[in-house]
């Protein structure tokens, strides 16, 4: 029965909820109720105001429940959810992110499918600029190459998420732009999948992102993420392209820095031109040459395991990459995977350090401490991002140590 025709049977359900005995705990048919009335009297409104069809939005909503698998849920009436520990979990090396059996796959299937999609690939770098092996790259990390299974219905998901989680009003404004894109009829209410976060496709693209960036690469009248390689591969294309995606630019090499030459220069916000850090000493670990294009281009310091891991200088297009997923292993996770497909390049050379056994609250707790002497550490999250990295070695040097700019246990008695 659908969402519209239950809404009477589960009426009564709602009127107990809502004047029954206050000490009566809500149950999940009381919640489903409330989620019912929710739609039809809350959430239509709404979407009739920003241009919705009623027979979209009954489409969308046909046998549509909540879904109670899903994380960070909040049901109205229940206890709140338990706040995650995540300032006491054990804090690792970056070097875990990168699986090298996992990459060495991933480039297999990366250099297969660029041979399979050679034309299309030409044509998507010719219209945004955007190199085919980044685009592979994210293509194979976001869903293997679109092999990983997306059995959510996206609907279900935003919904519920929208209704009872603890991010209602990001996932409400998710779901109005996902009853826009099934009101376009660029996809069909059963083929309208997503991850549990609810994000879409191939190139799992929420769906506010899917109203910006997704394009009709196949030209059949359709922007279909979901089966249309075409599709999905030109969408991540526009999307990086729209980022500022600087056309004939690399992401970025991984380099030697000279002892003598202090790690707390990294960031955005000091790029210098490729060639002042060439002037410093600073090499390919490869041995080759920086391309001669790039000397007198902007780029930047990037090392995140500070001295004990792989160090790097990147243009601005590896921060284009982060625009995608707000991390710095992920651009570099991209970037190295678009190095083997294009190039058959290997793992890192730099080999990242053992941070031993310390807790995200250690971090945060230097952080704070970094913080109450003035410096910028970009909030005391416990993740050492490269503004915490960089005032670590600025805070080395001024106390005489030798800079490795990064978290380190011998510092936590030092820094309170």
């Amino acid at each position: 029965m659908g969402i519209f025709g239950r809404l009477s049977i589960l009426g009564a359900a709602l009127t107990i909820l809502l004047h029954g005995p206050a000490s009566a705990a809500p149950s999940k048919a009381d919640v489903e109720a409330q989620f019912e009335s929710w739609v039809q009297n809350d959430l239509w409104p709404e979407a009739r105001k920003n241009g919705i069809s009623e027979k979209t939005f009954r489409a969308a909503f046909a046998g549509i429940e909540l879904n109670w698998d899903l994380p960070d849920l909040a049901p109205p009436g229940f206890p709140p959810p338990k706040e995650r520990k995540q300032s006491q979990a054990e804090f690792s090396s970056p070097g875990s992110y990168f699986t090298e059996a996992r990459l060495q796959k991933l480039a297999i299937t990366g250099r297969a499918m660029a041979s399979q999609h050679a034309s299309t690939l030409r044509r998507i770098e010719k219209t945004y600029g955007v190199p085919g092996p980044i685009v592979l790259a994210v293509w194979g990390r976001e869903t293997g190459f679109g092999a990983a299974k997306i059995p959510n219905s996206a609907i279900e998901v935003l919904a519920t998420k929208a209704f009872m989680s603890t991010r209602k009003e990001m996932f409400r404004t998710e779901l109005v732009a996902a009853l826009h894109i099934l009101d376009g009829g660029d996809v069909a209410p059963a083929s309208f999948k997503g991850s549990w976060a609810g994000a879409l496709g191939q190139p799992q693209f929420m769906p506010t992102s899917y109203l910006k960036y997704a394009v009709d690469f196949d030209g059949d009248g359709h922007r279909n993420i979901w089966t249309s390689v075409p599709d999905s591969l030109a969408s991540i294309a526009n999307y990086l392209s729209k980022k500022g995606w600087q056309r004939d630019r690399d992401w970025g090499f991984e380099v030697s820095i000279p002892a003598n030459v202090s790690c707390a220069q990294e960031g955005p916000d000091l790029a210098k031109p490729l060639s002042h850090w060439a002037s410093l000493g600073i090499n390919r670990v490869t041995g080759k040459a920086f391309p001669a294009g790039e000397m007198k281009a902007p780029s930047m310091m990037l090392v995140p395991a500070g001295r004990d891991g792989p160090e790097f200088i990147v243009t601005p297009n590896f921060y284009v990459i982060k625009e995608y997923n707000n991390s710095d292993l992920y651009a570099l996770y991209i970037g190295n995977l678009a190095d083997r497909i294009a190039h058959g390049s290997a793992a890192f050379q730099g080999r990242w350090g053992d941070v031993g056994h310390m807790l995200r609250s250690d971090v945060a707790t230097m952080q704070k401490a970094l913080e109450r002497q003035g410096y910028d550490v970009g909030g005391s999250d416990g993740l050492p991002g490269y503004k915490t990295r960089r005032s670590i070695g600025q805070w080395q040097e001024k106390n005489g140590l030798r800079p490795t700019c990064f978290p380190e246990a011998s510092m936590i008695g030092k820094l309170k």
